[in-house]
């Protein structure tokens, strides 16, 4: 395992149990409802179309809040993810919601070992996870060889522009400080906090993380036989980015409070994997 695996699997396994606790990911509003979607899959639910009978696999799930709404949407789910602290609160979900999804323990360059090949209608990737992976050329691959022919892939995920702005600055000014592109080394990060409430104290702090150029993507998944079917750029998303220069509306995306036409938030990706 790598140093970069290493620690930031040791960061997910401690955070997972914090993140399923909180308010933030809303565990008990999935017991309480059977219908409540998260609202990451809510907000794609249009672009989503209907998904009913597909046989989906949810890459890098966390605690399984996306994997039960596409769930319930009528797919049939497996959520992959290597932190096996978060695949145990997810289990958990799955259970108190009598939801049947199988949950594989894999980092996601390794998923074509524990998976089948090309017995998927459907890959899901959700908000925050291509940040953690090394290599964007290594998980198109990884996709394309899920996927049936015909199959699609769905993304939502934050804009590498986002990514590449120091959100700490004081002045709150919107600087690239950061790789737009792909860079060998990882940025390194220390923070003992995370990104729900939580009143909970983390031991291990330093995660090691990679930005992707939205030119870098696209060209990844098109090397590997998948035609681009949306790419659909969003001034918000689910969590708050940019803390004092952000608001928040009804449907929990946040979005900046003066001309937000600035800044991409996420984008929404779709692709095809051509028929044989």
């Amino acid at each position: 395992m790598s140093q970069s695996l290493r620690l930031n699997l040791a960061q997910w396994d401690e955070r997972a149990p914090a993140h399923a606790a909180s308010d933030g990911y809303g565990i008990q509003r999935f017991v309480d409802d059977p219908g409540h979607l998260s609202d990451v899959v809510r907000f794609d639910r249009p672009r989503l179309g209907d998904i009913a009978g597909l046989h989906a696999v949810h890459l890098q799930c966390h605690i399984g809040t996306d994997t039960l709404s596409l769930h319930r949407l009528g797919a049939r789910v497996t959520g992959l993810d290597f932190s096996p602290a978060s695949l145990a609160e997810a289990r958990d979900l799955a259970r108190r919601t009598g939801a049947e999804i199988e949950y594989v323990q894999s980092e996601v360059y390794a998923a074509l070992e524990v998976l089948e090949p090309g017995a998927f209608d459907l890959v899901y990737t959700g908000v925050g996870a291509l940040c953690w992976l090394p290599d964007i050329r290594r998980w198109a691959a990884v996709v394309a060889g899920l996927l049936r022919p015909g199959g699609r892939l769905f993304i939502r995920e934050g804009h590498p522009m986002m990514w590449s702005i120091d959100e700490t600055r004081e002045d709150r000014a919107l600087v690239v400080t950061f790789p737009y592109f792909e860079q060998a080394e990882p940025l390194v990060w220390t923070d003992d906090t995370t990104y729900v409430d939580t009143t909970a104290k983390f031991e291990h702090n330093t995660t090691h993380t990679w930005n992707h150029g939205l030119g870098e993507i696209v060209t990844a998944l098109l090397g590997e036989g998948l035609e681009l079917t949306m790419l659909q750029e969003h001034d918000s998303c689910p969590w708050d980015p940019m803390p004092g220069i952000t608001v928040g509306d009804e449907h929990g995306e946040y979005r900046l409070a003066e001309r937000p036409e600035r800044l991409p938030f996420t984008y929404t990706l779709q692709a095809r994997k051509r028929p044989n």
